[in-house]
């Protein structure tokens, strides 16, 4: 291996896709177990990697020259060899750092909470150290000297919450490392996570109106810087909104016949994502046409086995998923949808609706009124971007396109 990254489990990772965007060499993620990790470091058989989980302290030892920013952090994620010399470099910094600016997010006489107590966590510290904090305080499970417990964390009154740890990443998209409504005086949250792209507590925050990022632009922002490091030259590149929409899901909301099936397949072959249909999805779990589903078990259970095909989906990355036209109706839906999504009501006026036999909620013209009654603030108020589809199906492709792409421009 020339360039790459090495850790215990690599399976969520972007780096790979990163570095090819901003670099012209291979990048490989290698996966290491514990007990083989002496024996890599050993043989130096490298020119450049990157470092992460568990091993941005392990590897220390093993090096010859160790920046001021990682001695003073504590830990390495960057190591090149120069003539069988390791040196090492913590570019963790310089990547959380550019995050915060970029979003500016204001650290300077605020108080901290820093979530974890790893190697992230002291690059977090550092941070906040240079960007002139007041107080910082540092959560651990244990607590002991110089952290404390996530008990007495819900105690303390920041005004910002940096989360290093991975609660939150993939596949546990659900989990969150602390219930943000304990913190009255909460001002922005930083979250260190990329994979999902907004992690529950980042999502959390936006529904209590506050600020609130993802870890993306950090892991573009070092990787760059890494980059730099291993070629020794300065890098410029403006690809991170490319990869930023690349990842993104693009999800559509909408009444029955609104034209989310026929319109997600012209956008996924214009933007290069796999097509997926909620509908489709249930169908090939059930091995029975969505009518048949309604009249053996009922709506309720068609509900529930929406949620599940939902949360499968949306835990993935780089879709053009079409909805159901009832998917809306549980918030636990738009939540999972929006994590790596970005969602689109396509919203075609009823009188240019049809009904069809397949739709069971809106088989007559009665039925398909009433819904769309009963649905249309939930659409509004479920989705990103608001599509006026009143004209011919690629006038409303183009929409929907300019709609994704400026909801995406600046992230």
């Amino acid at each position: 291996m020339k360039y790459g990254l090495i850790g215990e489990k690599l399976g969520h990772s972007f780096s790979k896709t990163v570095h090819s965007k901003i670099a012209d060499y291979d990048y490989e993620l290698l996966e290491i177990a514990k007990p083989d990790l002496d024996l890599f470091m050993q043989k130096r058989d490298f020119c450049g990697i990157n470092v992460t989980i568990p091993y941005k302290e392990a590897v220390i030892p093993y090096l010859d020259f160790i920046s001021d920013e990682a001695k003073k952090i504590g830990a390495v994620n960057t190591v090149v060899n120069k003539n069988g010399k390791l040196y090492g470099y913590n570019t963790d910094f310089y990547g959380l750092k550019s995050l915060i600016e970029r979003n500016d997010i204001e650290i300077k006489d605020k108080t901290v909470l820093i979530l974890g107590s790893g190697g992230t966590s002291k690059t977090a510290n550092a941070v906040c150290k240079e960007l002139s904090a007041k107080e910082i305080f540092v959560a651990s499970r244990k607590g002991g000297e110089g952290f404390v417990t996530y008990t007495e964390a819900l105690k303390l009154e920041p005004e910002i919450i940096i989360n290093t740890t991975p609660c939150g990443m993939y596949p546990n998209n659900s989990d969150t490392p602390i219930d943000l409504e304990k913190f009255s005086s909460l001002e922005a949250v930083v979250d260190v996570v990329y994979n999902p792209l907004k992690t529950r507590l980042v999502m959390d925050a936006h529904k209590m109106g506050i600020k609130a990022v993802g870890g993306l632009y950090m892991l573009f922002a070092q990787a760059v810087k890494a980059a730099e490091i291993f070629l020794e030259k300065e890098i410029k590149t403006n690809a991170f909104n490319e990869i930023f929409k690349d990842k993104q899901n693009l999800v559509l909301i909408g009444m029955p016949s609104c034209g989310k099936t026929t319109l997600g397949k012209m956008l996924a072959s214009d933007f290069k994502k796999q097509f997926v249909d909620t509908d489709d999805e249930i169908v090939k779990v059930a091995q029975m046409p969505i009518p048949e589903i309604f009249k053996k078990f009922g709506e309720q259970y068609f509900r529930d086995l929406e949620a599940k095909v939902i949360a499968d989906l949306s835990a993935k990355q780089g879709l053009v998923i079409a909805t159901g036209g009832g998917a809306i109706l549980r918030r636990e839906n738009v939540d999972a949808l929006k994590q790596n999504g970005s969602v689109i009501f396509i919203d075609r006026p009823l009188d240019l609706l049809i009904t069809t036999d397949d739709r069971p909620l809106s088989s007559s013209r009665e039925l398909l009124e009433k819904r769309y009654y009963e649905r249309y603030a939930t659409y509004c108020l479920s989705c990103d971007v608001r599509i006026n589809a009143d004209g011919d199906i690629n006038t409303t492709l183009e929409k929907i396109k300019e709609g994704f792409l400026y909801e995406n421009f600046g992230n």
